[in-house]
Formats: C-alpha cells, sequence, structure tokens
C-alpha cells in the first residue's frame, strides 16, 4: 500500500544530528503517552517547550507548531487537546523523510 510522504529538507550540516532528532521525537511521544495517562500537566509542558523550541532549528517546522499545541495543552492542563497532538504527532513522525541540501 502506497503511503503518502512528508520530505523535510535538511541542511547538510544538520545531517548527521538528524537521525538522533527523530529518534528523540520517538522517545517524547512515549513519554507524552505516558504523562497524559499521569494527568502529568507539567511533564507534558516541558516536552512542548522543549519541542517548540528545537523543531525550527532542525528544519522542522510542524515539530515546533505541534511543541506550542503540546505546551499550552499542559498550561491549560487539557488532556484532549494533549492527546489530539500526540496523535499530529505520532502521524507525523510516521510520515516523514528527509532531504538533504548544500553541502556539510
Amino acid at each position: 500500500m502506497y503511503m503518502e510522504r512528508i520530505i523535510v529538507t535538511v541542511e547538510a550540516d544538520l545531517e548527521d544530528l538528524i537521525e538522533g532528532f527523530i529518534v528523540n521525537r520517538q522517545l517524547d511521544t512515549e513519554k507524552l503517552h505516558q504523562a497524559i495517562a499521569e494527568d502529568d500537566f507539567e511533564t507534558i509542558r516541558i516536552i512542548g517547550h522543549t519541542m517548540k523550541g528545537i523543531g525550527s532549528g532542525y528544519g522542522f517546522d510542524f515539530i515546533s507548531i505541534l511543541g506550542a499545541k503540546i505546551e499550552n495543552s499542559g498550561i491549560q492542563q487539557n488532556k484532549m487537546a494533549a492527546e489530539m497532538a500526540l496523535d499530529m504527532l505520532n502521524w507525523y513522525l510516521g510520515k516523514i523523510r528527509t532531504e538533504i541540501y548544500g553541502e556539510g
């Protein structure tokens, strides 16, 4: 079955860091799932804040956008918003492929 991919263009200088960045975001999904289950809104806020701050720096603007949504859901203690953002993050991580541009 064909699945549409989301292509993210990344600077060559960051190429060696991208795999670790993606793995860390996948670990974030696990931490978020647990934090949501435990109503740990402070952890939700912190994870979201971190994602918001680093996503764009690696070329993943959508991760920064989702990070802001996750952070706000933690601040507002809105479990449904956190669950929706987590679903979007899981969907996004399952679809992205990176392309490298420039010289490293």
